[in-house]
Order: structure tokens, then sequence, then C-alpha cells
């Protein structure tokens, strides 16, 4: 089932596709998909606590991120070995090492089809196409083999970077402020659009088998497949879990394949638009302002 929020009549309101070919939703309830998701509800049946309450073509509507707020925003670096490959890293041995998980701030969240602004601390903004996991069931110190468990559904994400970040004035270089400033391009308002629908997890059977792409201005940039990530979805949540207590609506971004911009030295500009595509997910698409 895909889920969607977006506004009717000057409110945020959710519901269901019923059909993407016609752009048809059924409308659920007041409100983004929060308030669903942290009901608990796991199957098909269970999205449906009653009865819609109307048709609506999206075409008409004002389409949202599933969730504005979620409670968490963690994301994965270097999790395909390509993109490690491509920026001069040796080939990672996960037996070796834990997933390179860090935070993005609630306001980087941003809705499908919202234009992305070019930050003042960057000349060197980038794309990153990936798939996002929304947590439905929280939990500590989830083993592997129940983690998908605890997943409500998917969506497709963007984790816009900047690979510079310019304080305006000069600054130690040493290694720990180097590496806050590599933390720091992830932060900026708006980079983590996500959506357009959260598509629940029972029409996902297998999320490391979803192929992945990306388009600047219709130019093909990314194309992968989950079946590329180190460390899958199920490893992902379990070993989030060790860290921290996972909680319903917090959303994981799972790492991006190969073809980013800093490989090539290629960067955003004003007016260029990114389109990522997650097979069964549904397509993002934001333009740079």
């Amino acid at each position: 089932m895909k889920l969607v929020s977006y506004t009717r009549d000057g409110a945020t309101r959710h519901g269901y596709v019923t059909d993407e070919a016609a752009g048809t939703v059924a409308e659920l309830g007041d409100g983004d998909l929060a308030a669903l998701v942290e009901a608990g509800a796991g199957t098909a049946a269970d999205w449906l606590p009653a009865a819609p309450s109307g048709t609506h073509r999206l075409a008409d509507l004002t389409v949202h991120a599933p969730i504005a707020r979620p409670t968490k925003v963690l994301a994965v670096a270097a999790n395909y070995q390509e993109h490690v490959a491509e920026g001069g890293g040796a080939p990672l041995d996960k037996s070796t090492l834990a997933p390179r998980l860090f935070l993005k701030p609630g306001t980087s969240v941003a809705d499908p089809g919202a234009d992305i602004a070019l930050p003042a601390i960057s000349t060197q903004v980038d794309w990153e196409a990936e798939l996002v996991v929304v947590v439905g069931r929280g939990g500590r110190d989830i083993p592997v083999e129940q983690a998908l468990d605890h997943v409500a559904g998917y969506a497709v994400g963007n984790d816009v970077s900047a690979r510079s970040v310019d304080y305006g004035y000069e600054r130690d270089t040493s290694a720990a402020v180097d590496y806050f400033d590599w933390l720091a391009g992830k932060w900026p308002d708006g980079f983590a659009p996500y959506g357009p629908y959260l598509v629940t997890a029972d029409e996902v059977p297998d999320p490391q088998d979803l192929g992945i792409e990306l388009e600047v201005n219709g130019t093909l940039r990314q194309k992968g497949s989950t079946a590329g990530m180190i460390f899958t979805v199920a490893e992902l949540v379990a070993f989030a879990s060790r860290l921290m207590t996972l909680e319903p609506t917090d959303i994981i971004m799972t790492g991006t394949p190969a073809g980013v911009g800093a490989a090539s030295g290629t960067y955003l500009a004003a007016g260029d638009e990114m389109t990522v595509r997650i097979a069964g997910l549904g397509t993002l698409t934001n333009r740079v302002v």
C-alpha cells in the first residue's frame, strides 16, 4: 500500500493511493502519517483503521514528506562499495567495521517537489539517491533476524550533501574539526527530501532487491541496486538499536550508490532538477534554487 501525506483545503491530511495511474487517493484522516505509524500498523489491513472519507485527485493536492518531523533522522555513510571506490577508498570488509551512522536535523526534511536552497556556506552541493526506512515499531537491542519486523515501510530519499563548508573565518584544520566539517555538510535546511509515498513493508518483500537511480536535469547520474549495500536494512536497524532506542517515525537513510557529483567534480547549481527513482516506491523530484 502506498500511503501519502498532503494538504487539502488548507489542512494536512493523509490517505492511500487507490489508483496510481489515475492519480487518486482515498483519505483516511487528519494530519500526516505519524499517528498511523505510531499506532504500530504492520500489515495492509492494519493501515485502514477506518473507512475512507472520500477520494481525491493527487494532482489537486500538495504532497508532503510522509512524516514531516520524524523522531530521528539517521543516515549511513559509505554503505555501497562502488561509492567508496569512486571516492578513492579501498574496499571495505564489513566483518571489521560497524555501520557509519550519523544524524541529520529535523529541519533537513523537505517535501517532494519542494525547492532546495543552496546554502551560503558551500559552493559544492551534491546529490545522493537513497532508500529510506521508516521505523514502525520501536525497540532496543533488536536482533538482526527480527529487525525487518520493526519496519513500517520504505520511501525514496535524497541525502543532499555539501562537500565543502565555508564558515567565513580562519579556523583550526585539525582532524577533529575536519570530521565535524564533514558532518556539517549534511545539516542544512531541506537536505533530506523524501517521499512521495510511504510504501508499506508488506509491499517490499526484499529491500535488498530494489533498483535505484538519480537524474540531474534528465541526465542519468546514479544507477544501482540496494543489493549493493554493504550493510543490509536489517543490519542497519539492528545496529542502530544497539546505540539508541529506536522509536516509531524514526527514519534511516541507508546510503548511496556510485555516481555522486563529487566523483567528477560536478556540483549542483540554481535551476538544476534532481529526480530519484526506486523500483516500486515512486519518484522524488526537487529543484535547486
